[in-house]
């Protein structure tokens, strides 16, 4: 099966040798994603209810550059650098993902980078 790259200018680009999201087949798998503006390429120093909605803007561009929607995502991965705040990343992710929920992992880790407070990555299907 081709892979196929997908680009958007309506979110981040890449910050090292990888791609936005990678298509193969009826899959669609986003890297994972931090607060970066994509106008200005800066991180975002918000709280986490910010950086996550960045976030989630960010997968919802990426997805819509290869025709899909939120509705598509199948699994998503949120890594939090706190999990003490997981019921506020959690607010607003279910804002995101009010009618289909996707199957999610969701973990604590030591760093993120740009110092991100919280990072996700996608898998959708069409």
């Amino acid at each position: 099966m081709e892979k196929k790259p997908v680009q958007t200018s309506a979110a981040p680009s890449a910050i090292g040798p990888y791609s936005q999201a990678i298509r193969i087949g009826d899959f669609l798998y986003t890297s994972g994603q931090i607060a970066f503006n994509p106008d200005t390429m800066e991180m975002m120093n918000g709280e986490i209810e910010e950086q996550t909605e960045r976030v989630l803007k960010s997968i919802e561009a990426i997805l819509k550059a290869d025709g899909l929607s939120l509705a598509h995502v199948i699994k998503t991965t949120v890594y939090l650098t706190d999990l003490g705040e997981f019921s506020r990343m959690n607010q607003v992710y279910e804002k995101f993902f009010d009618k289909t929920k996707p199957a999610r992992a969701c973990v604590q880790v030591a760093a993120l980078p740009k110092g991100a407070k919280v990072e996700i990555d996608a898998i959708a299907h069409h």
